[in-house]
């Protein structure tokens, strides 16, 4: 991508809206096409090439979400902008799941066209640093962070980075996954002077948190006994971390967007105006924009704090990172506890790696120290496993499986072998592959799955020897 002239595409078919919509972006530096048709999308699509796409989702030939399915089907790079009349939210959120990047409700003003598609521009920059980097410099270490995964590389060089500007950042991912390790290694990272300040806005009850947030002067309220500095003052020059940030209150989103508009806030019972400088870092383990159709969180607060997103990856989709976490928790708990564990067996290690972990690196670390605390020893068994992780096959052991033949009933001098069903599925992807001429995603529509499941499955093969190796 050209950085200093990105090639937008605009598909919008009521030509007085395109002609404002050039207006409003005529003196960015872009290369600007619009068109008012699906077809002529796709033609565009095909021969410009373009960076970034405007799409309306109403077109005169046919739905902007055939657009996106097309795109996603044959792994476009293009970062898609949609824009949807008021009330279609939900609309939106089809298109956010068919792979946009971002939307704008209509009626659009020129600000907010203006700043989305920055922020888009922004985001497509650092996305192609980080695919420059993430084969050259290969860590299985960062910040806090153990995992080698090639999608942690990513995450890695997204923070590394994003961490010296002031843009804020948006981090998603499920509960235990490590997003205030995130947060504060974007603090470590960004050479700001101030604190690291961690508040979470689900702990915090409805009353207190524009206390806790802007502070509150003596006298406020009933047991307000004395001034008191809230998270955004003991921040100036440094980081601010709301967690759950979806969780907080409506009337609250509003003062939050001020502040991060102004800079300024007022402590609560106070009439003087403090400015600070804070670095706003926010995470949620929900869905943003199911909360903003739900009409639970802001748009136009949504819009402020998403300007970077940084999306953590369950434990379960990071291939053999699981393992190199649980043996640093099992090098680190026996040295506190006194143990003489040093590693895991080969079966304790495979039940390990195909346990799916819905608690993520939390439930992982607790697993580990159960097993330090109540076991002793040089190896961690499959027995010393909680039960929770335990294969069932190893608490009431069966035969092992190993391939077999078997002989259709009536024909017994036929006979079939019996191969293990992920060796199957290996070899069915393997053929697909061969078939597409190493055209992974045309061999991943065949094959019914997304290109990324195919990805991952071959990095698994590979850290297990298997590699591309035909059976």
């Amino acid at each position: 991508m050209d950085f200093i002239k990105p090639k937008v595409l605009m598909v919008e078919d009521s030509a007085p809206l395109s002609a404002v919509y050039q207006a409003y972006l005529k003196h960015e530096a872009i290369e600007l096409i619009a068109v008012a048709t699906g077809a002529a999308a796709i033609e565009q699509l095909h021969s410009l090439q373009p960076d970034i796409m405007l799409l309306d989702l109403h077109l005169p030939d046919m739905s902007g979400l055939d657009i996106l399915r097309q795109l996603k089907e044959q792994g476009a790079s293009v970062s898609t902008i949609v824009m949807t009349a008021n009330g279609s939210v939900d609309l939106a959120v089809d298109a956010m799941r068919l792979g946009a990047h971002d939307f704008i409700a209509k009626p659009i003003d020129a600000d907010r066209l203006r700043v989305t598609l920055h922020n888009t521009i922004e985001y497509r920059r650092l996305n192609t640093l980080v695919n420059r980097y993430q084969h050259q410099y290969p860590r299985d270490r960062f910040e806090g962070f153990v995992g080698s995964s090639l999608v942690m590389q990513e995450i890695y060089h997204t923070i590394e980075t994003a961490a010296p500007s002031r843009a804020t950042l948006f981090i998603t991912g499920e509960s235990g996954t490590g997003k205030e390790v995130s947060a504060e290694a974007i603090h470590r990272l960004s050479g700001r002077q101030g604190e690291f300040v961690a508040l979470n806005c689900a702990a915090i009850p409805k009353d207190l948190m524009e206390s806790e947030i802007f502070g509150h002067v003596k006298g406020a309220f009933t047991g307000a006994v004395s001034d008191r500095l809230g998270a955004a003052g003991r921040a100036d020059g440094g980081t601010l971390f709301m967690d759950e940030v979806c969780e907080m209150d409506l009337e609250l989103q509003s003062k939050l967007l001020r502040f991060l508009q102004t800079g300024t806030f007022q402590k609560v019972g106070g009439g003087q105006t403090q400015r600070v400088d804070v670095r706003i870092v926010c995470a949620t383990n929900r869905d943003p924009l199911r909360e903003v159709a739900a009409g639970r969180f802001r748009e136009d607060l949504y819009y402020r704090l998403h300007v970077i997103p940084l999306h953590l990856p369950p434990l379960r989709e990071r291939g053999d990172d699981a393992l190199r976490i649980a043996e640093k928790f099992l090098r680190d708990f026996s040295a506190e506890e006194n143990k003489r564990f040093v590693r895991f067996n080969d079966l304790a290690r495979r039940q390990m790696l195909s346990y799916r972990w819905p608690g993520n690196i939390r439930e992982l670390q607790n697993a580990i120290r159960q097993i330090v605390v109540l076991h002793d020893g040089h190896e961690v068994t499959p027995n010393m496993l909680p039960l929770t992780i335990r294969d069932p096959v190893s608490i009431h052991p069966e035969p092992a499986i190993t391939p077999q033949t078997i002989a259709p009933v009536g024909n017994e001098s036929a006979v079939r072998p019996i191969r293990p069903l992920a060796e199957v599925e290996r070899q069915a992807i393997l053929d697909a592959i061969e078939y597409c001429d190493g055209n992974i995603p045309q061999a991943s529509r065949l094959l019914g799955v997304s290109p990324s499941t195919i990805y991952r499955k071959m990095q698994n093969w590979q850290a297990s020897g298997l590699a591309n190796n035909k059976e």
